[in-house]
Parts: C-alpha cells; sequence; structure tokens
C-alpha cells in the first residue's frame, strides 16, 4: 500500500487527538480538530454505537501510532521487532524511543520542520547533514553525539526558520541552536521524556496476539 496523500487532518479527528499533521494551521487555532472536535471524518461523522472491543481499541492505538509517526505497516512493524528484542527496557518504551529518535521526527522535535512530512521532505531532496554529511533517509536511527544540521545555503533554510517560530520547546534529550539551524543529541530519550498521544502498551498486547 503506498503513502496516504489524502487531507491529513482527516486521520486527526479519526483518531480523536491531534496527531501534529499540520504546520502554522494547527497553532493558531484553524485546525479541524479545534472546529469540528473529535467527531471521525464522513458524511454523517457518527461513531458506532457501544463500546469498542479490546482488539478495536488495540488495533486503533497501533493506526493512531503509525500516522502520528508517518509509517506504514511493514517500516512499524520492523521497529516493533528490534523493540522487543531489547533486554534493557520493556518494549513498548523501547518502540517510543525507537521512533523518537527517526531522523525525520529529530529534525521535526528540533523545530527545523512544522510537520515530520516536511521533515522528510527536507531530507529526501538532500537539505540536511548528519555529522557533516548529506543524509537523504528518513528513517536513520540516530544516536548520542549525532550532530544534524541544515546545508549552508541551501534554499530551505528560510523555511526552517520560520518553523522554529512554531516550536515552544525543545525535548531535553536535544541540543538546538535555532540561529545556526543545527542540533545535537544529547542522549536517548526516556519515557518521560516522550509527551506522546499513544498508550504504547495496548500496541505491544496487539502484537503479542499474533
Amino acid at each position: 500500500m503506498g503513502r496516504y496523500t489524502g487531507p491529513v487532518e482527516r486521520l486527526s479527528r479519526r483518531e480523536g487527538v491531534d496527531l501534529e499533521l499540520k504546520g502554522a494551521r494547527r497553532f493558531n487555532g484553524k485546525s479541524a480538530l479545534e472546529r469540528r472536535g473529535a467527531i471521525p471524518p464522513g458524511q454523517h461523522g457518527m461513531r458506532r454505537a457501544g463500546r469498542a472491543s479490546v482488539y478495536a481499541s488495540q488495533l486503533r492505538e497501533k493506526q493512531r501510532a503509525k500516522r502520528y509517526y508517518g509509517m506504514r505497516e511493514k517500516q512499524f512493524r520492523r521497529v516493533y521487532k528490534e523493540a522487543s528484542r531489547s533486554t534493557d527496557s520493556v518494549t513498548g518504551e523501547r518502540l517510543l524511543q525507537l521512533l523518537e529518535l527517526r531522523l525525520d521526527n529529530v529534525l521535526y522535535r528540533m523545530g527545523f520542520a512544522s510537520t515530520r512530512a516536511q521533515a522528510r521532505q527536507f531530507i529526501g531532496h538532500q537539505h540536511v547533514l548528519v555529522n557533516g554529511e548529506r543524509c537523504d533517509i528518513a528513517s536513520r536511527r540516530l544516536k548520542p553525539d549525532d550532530e544534524i544540521s541544515i546545508i549552508e545555503n541551501s534554499p530551505i533554510r528560510p523555511l526552517a526558520t520560520e518553523a522554529t517560530t512554531l516550536i515552544s520547546r525543545v525535548a531535553p534529550w536535544l541540543e538546538v541552536d535555532h540561529d545556526g539551524l543545527s542540533g545535537k543529541v544529547v542522549q536517548e530519550p526516556t519515557r518521560s521524556d516522550i509527551q506522546v498521544p499513544i498508550e504504547e502498551h495496548l500496541i505491544v498486547e496487539l502484537y503479542s496476539r499474533v
């Protein structure tokens, strides 16, 4: 299945939470989620009557995480399998750590892109340096001491500078210079550092069923 190219605000309405799929629009109160509320898209916009089953809740949580980080099923499952092999931390917590350490997410967390989709575009067009070298792999896993920057004289620097005005705080596991459009991964994020609308234990329970 190819990537989703439809209206992204429908996804936030479907999940009932802000998936951070829009940039400036969601910061000035114009997002569909704020205007219409957490009502699923469609002609009638009504949820099914009755309480969702356990499986439905688990599946919904996985879909929410995939849409939040902009990933396909095969990619997401691969990351989950890696997290499940970890012996140092709980599977769900490790899953979120691995997702947060993706290059596209780190670029977004640093404030150099207004959305993760924009961050992937910047990376794909080779406007981003990792440790001084061009990188066009959005899913690249970063590690402590990795340095990220926007290429000097890149045509996207004005867009990146504008994006930095939208971010209110930088994650504590990152070190950022917004003026120089550069930053560094200080350490791997802990669960308390990851503020996301995701209940990772439901995802673990879902994959444990198969």
